[in-house]
This record gives C-alpha cells, structure tokens and sequence, in this order.
C-alpha cells in the first residue's frame, strides 16, 4: 500500500467486532444478575472487553508510537474527534441537570411540594462533598502541572505530578463510595435519589474511566512514548480530566449545595 499520503488507512483489525460482542455480553450478564442475582456471564463479559481495551489500544500505540502513521493531519483529527466525544458527553450530563432542575424547582404534591422531599436527609456540603470538590481541583492542578513538564522535557517532575492526579483519583473514588454506603437514602427513594445516584454515580464512573486513561498515559510515559511535540494521548486524557473536574463543580454546586 503507498504511503504517499498523510493519512491513516488503518488495517483490518478484530477489535470492533469482538469489543462489540464482549460489550453486549457484559450487559447481557448485568441484566441477568440483577434479575437471577448472578453474575458469571457479565465477568465474563467483563474480562473479555478489558482484555480487547487492552489489545486495541496496543495496536493503537504501535501505529501512532513506532510506525509513524499519526501524522500531524491524522492527530488533528483525533483531536477533533476527542472534542466531539466531549462535547457529547456534556450533552449526556445535561439530561441528568435537566430532570434534577425541572424537579426541584416545581416540586409535585406527591414529594410534599418541597426539595429536598419529604422524608429524605441530604448530605451536608460542608463535609465529604466539599473534601471531593477540593481534590478534584488539586487534581486539576497537578494534570497541568504535568503537562507543562513535559512540554519543558522535564520528565522527572511529569511523572510525579502524573502519579499525584492518579492518587487524587483514587482518593475521590474511595471517598465518593464511602458517601454511598453511608448515604441515608438510596436510588429508588424518590426523584430525588433517582437523579442524586445517577448523576453522581456516572460521574463517578467518569472518573475511574479518566483515572484508568491517566494511569496509561503513565506507563506509557514510563517507556517514553511521549515527547513535547508528540503526545496527543496524554493531551486527550488532560482535556477529559478538566472535564471531570468541570462536570464536579456543576454537581457540587447544584446537588450538594443548591439542591438543600
């Protein structure tokens, strides 16, 4: 095939099909363990997209690492196509403020015509909302902080900072599940749990979905995969991490403080 071009013809890859396959069977065994209480087919499920996540991204990193076929045209379209899926996810957010607002500003007679409803003790935002808020933030820092090392080629002080927003992370996650397990109300207590478990949950979600792409970008980092003008995957995970921390301070300010 001529390479006489500065596009990406990628070759004929199994991923997407078996990733869509592993997928469906990993919701496939959700439903079934949420109906029958048992969850063998979606570990399975499970296992079989992490191990295609994994296998598709090294194929990813060989082309674009030591083959050379991300040219800067294809990483301006990778770009393009990070920001779209951002912009879609706020899009996806924004469903979940829409019900909360359209809810809590006309409250039904059925909740007692008052938010939060009657019956429900929201969380304080003073305590672990306000810690999460304050770690997500220190977090923002850090992402940056490590991008402006490596863009200086220092990357002794890019693999610290990186190593401390993957903390920060972790720290968030712990924190947000001992939120839950010691929350006073559940998901189906009103519309009010309904639309507190599902945004922060995704949120949440959204958030060991970003610390995983960090803790790539790391490894990577670690075998110098990255250089000042070529490290579009570290770049992608920042972007989607300040969105994190974005989406965060809309939920804090809405949910936890707004909301009670």
């Amino acid at each position: 095939m001529s390479n006489n071009q500065p596009y990406h013809l990628v070759e004929v890859s199994p991923w997407p099909i078996v990733g869509a396959m592993s997928i469906m069977l990993m919701l496939t065994g959700l439903t079934k363990m949420f109906q029958q209480n048992n969850n063998t087919i979606m570990m399975i499920g499970l296992i079989m997209t992490m191990m295609t996540m994994f296998q598709w991204w090294r194929d990813v990193v060989r082309e674009g690492t030591y083959q050379g076929l991300h040219t800067k045209i294809v990483v301006k379209g990778l770009k393009w196509g990070m920001l779209l899926f951002i912009v879609s996810e706020v899009l996806f957010f924004v469903s979940f403020f829409w019900a909360y607002y359209h809810s809590s500003l006309s409250p039904c007679v059925q909740m007692g015509a008052t938010w939060p409803p009657m019956g429900i003790t929201p969380f304080n935002p003073m305590q672990i909302p306000l810690l999460n808020t304050m770690v997500l933030l220190m977090s923002g820092v850090t992402i940056t902080w490590s991008h402006q090392s490596m863009m200086n080629n220092n990357l002794m002080e890019m693999n610290q900072s990186l190593a401390i927003t993957i903390v920060l992370g972790l720290y968030f996650t712990m924190l947000q599940m001992y939120e839950y397990i010691e929350s006073p109300f559940t998901i189906g207590d009103s519309i009010y749990g309904s639309t507190f478990f599902m945004s922060t949950g995704f949120h949440g979600l959204h958030v060991i979905i970003g610390t995983t792409f960090l803790m790539v970008c790391l490894m990577r980092q670690l075998n110098l995969h990255f250089s000042n003008n070529h490290h579009f995957g570290f770049e992608a995970a920042a972007w989607y991490w300040h969105f994190v921390d974005v989406v965060w301070l809309f939920l804090y300010i809405s949910i936890y403080w707004w909301g009670n």
